[in-house]
């Protein structure tokens, strides 16, 4: 398996993909986290932005990716930046898992509430230390817990990256789609096998982590 190029191009394409879009969508995830629940927002535009964060999450993923594709299509007229690939499948990625990370850290911040932002106003914290000093730490496990749920979306995605791939941007999934269209071999066992144990391993450090925090 560790001789076979398009595996290893498949594994390196797949894990820069999940890392990249993870590290994009947690940064912005948690920013809309925050302007959602610590900005006050009028009732109508809170209800457009909750409407739209909830868009990708009810969303067929079939409808997500022919979205994108008709999008970058466009794209494409303007700038040869969105030619379908490694770039493009960033872009797909982090659009849906935005919603998930918002999801995860905007519940962390519902439960700490607001006497603790209230708290350090009264002690004269700037804008800038409340976030760094307070709100950044107490929000560190959701984050946390965000940012590896929108891993694993991105390592399991099938659809959007089917969609979105160009042909040198080939991931494990669809790798893995094609060799069983030709007939599973002992490669795609053992690609399954170190994928399996990859998760777990993942899920434990991640619990650990969390319990830590």
């Amino acid at each position: 398996m560790f001789q076979n190029e398009d595996i290893l191009r498949a594994f390196q394409n797949t894990i820069v993909l999940a890392v990249i879009s993870t590290l994009v969508a947690t940064l912005l995830g948690t920013i809309f986290a925050l302007a959602m629940e610590r900005y006050p927002w009028g009732k109508r535009a809170r209800g457009f932005l909750e409407n739209l964060l909830y868009l990708p999450v009810v969303t067929p993923d079939i409808i997500l990716a022919a979205a994108l594709v008709i999008a970058f299509s466009l794209l494409r007229m303007v700038s040869s930046l969105f030619e379908l690939g490694l770039f493009s499948m960033i872009i797909g990625h982090v659009t849906f898992q935005i919603a998930f990370v918002t999801l995860v850290v905007q519940s962390r911040l519902k439960g700490l509430g607001r006497d603790l932002d209230e708290a350090a106003r009264d002690l004269y914290a700037s804008s800038w230390y409340l976030l760094r000093k307070v709100q950044i730490p107490l929000l560190m496990p959701g984050i946390v817990a965000g940012a590896m749920l929108a891993f694993t979306l991105s390592l399991d995605d099938f659809v959007i990256s089917f969609f979105t791939a160009g042909p040198n941007s080939q991931t494990l999934p669809l790798v893995i789609y094609g060799s069983v269209r030709r007939g599973v071999t002992p490669e795609i066992h053992a690609l399954s096998t170190i994928v399996f144990l990859a998760t777990i391993l993942l899920v434990l450090g991640s619990e650990r982590l969390t319990r830590r925090g």
